[in-house]
């Protein structure tokens, strides 16, 4: 007795069934790593068009994280009110195209390291702007997440309430 054969149309029900995993996998990957990156940073969109008070929402480990501008160039920031300058992995330095305008020893949380200072042309939050600010390019850092530090935020009055923090200019 020989084995049937399996017609063209039963091929192309399973292939279908294959491909319809496949976008569904596909999908939810992406709904979860959507969902994954809001859960981090909650404030990727601000508006820029005003500078009115930027208030951002708490991520879900208690940090302000948000989506700025340096240098007219998109980056990730964590508000660090311990850090001195403002602190940029050196990988992402280079891709924002800044110099190395010496180098300095500094304390951090996880001992003292060697930095190099520079200076940005610009530093952007929602609608608010500031110019000319020291910072410092960290070679150690693995991540692109710069630390917005207290030579930008010097500029600003900062109000904390309710997992919220509010950022406006004095």
């Amino acid at each position: 007795m020989s084995t049937p054969v399996p017609d063209n149309s039963t091929r192309i029900g399973k292939w279908m069934m294959y491909a319809t995993w496949i976008i569904g996998m596909a999908m939810a990957s992406f709904f979860f790593n959507n969902w994954q990156q809001q859960k981090h940073n909650p404030n990727q969109y601000l508006s820029s068009a005003t500078q009115h008070p930027v208030v951002l929402k708490q991520n879900n480990q208690g940090h302000y994280v948000a989506t700025g501008m340096i240098n007219d160039v998109a980056v990730v920031f964590l508000l660090d009110t311990g850090a001195t300058h403002v602190s940029i992995p050196a990988q992402l330095a280079t891709k924002i195209g800044l110099q190395s305008k010496g180098e300095q020893r500094v304390s951090t949380a996880n001992g003292v390291i060697t930095v190099y200072s520079t200076l940005l042309d610009s530093v952007s939050l929602g609608g608010l702007r500031a110019n000319n600010i020291e910072a410092s390019i960290n070679p150690y850092a693995n991540d692109n997440t710069v630390l917005l530090g207290m030579s930008f935020l010097k500029h600003l009055t900062l109000e904390q309430r309710n997992n919220t923090l509010t950022l406006s200019t004095p």
